[in-house]
């Protein structure tokens, strides 16, 4: 595998409903381009104890909040970095605008990656995963709650279909983050 580094440091927003493959897609694209993932729920974990670990919007909010001021540190520090911002479906707009703001204030570039994938297959990942992802709440409960209320990203995305195969995954995201304008 190659590793190569952007032209310009970028922030990535990974949407999608939950066990559409997201963090998988993230971790191998940044591995390609040298960039870093930043997960909500392991942020999370990291910030708050079993006790006090509270899946709510207002939790969500303060984590994606922190990720962004660090992935603003980051940023400053490599100008040729990628920050994939993985974790939440941002199956709301207010979600999404608070990252492209963001991003816009600090003046970097943005880029939306939505991963979709068959229901069935959605849901077959996240049994698989059950105990083993960092977030206690994720099961087909969670996925119909975020599916039921998603608002279509309307902003400029790239839409991966991630039953295919994850390398043209990686080729196609890829080609998408070097070459947009």
């Amino acid at each position: 595998m190659t590793v190569s580094k952007l032209e310009v440091c970028l922030i990535v927003l990974m949407a999608g409903l939950p066990g559409t493959g997201k963090s998988t897609l993230a971790r191998a694209v940044a591995q390609r381009v040298a960039g870093v993932v930043l997960d909500k729920d392991t942020v999370r974990a990291a910030l708050f104890s079993e006790p006090l670990v509270a899946y709510s919007t207002t939790q969500d909010d303060f984590v994606i909040q922190v990720i962004l001021t660090t992935a603003e540190y980051l940023l400053r520090s490599d100008p040729q970095l990628a920050v994939f911002i993985d974790g939440r479906p941002f199956s709301r707009r207010y979600q999404v605008d608070a990252v492209v703001s963001n991003a816009e204030q600090i003046g970097t570039p943005w880029r939306i990656v939505e991963c979709t994938c068959p229901e069935e297959l959605a849901l077959q990942r996240i049994q698989e995963d059950r105990g083993q992802h960092v977030a206690k709440n994720r099961d087909a409960n969670l996925y119909h709650a975020v599916k039921a209320k998603f608002e279509e990203i309307t902003r400029p995305k790239l839409v991966v279909h991630t039953e295919l195969a994850l390398e043209m995954n990686l080729e196609k995201v890829e080609e998408y983050l070097r070459n947009s304008d």
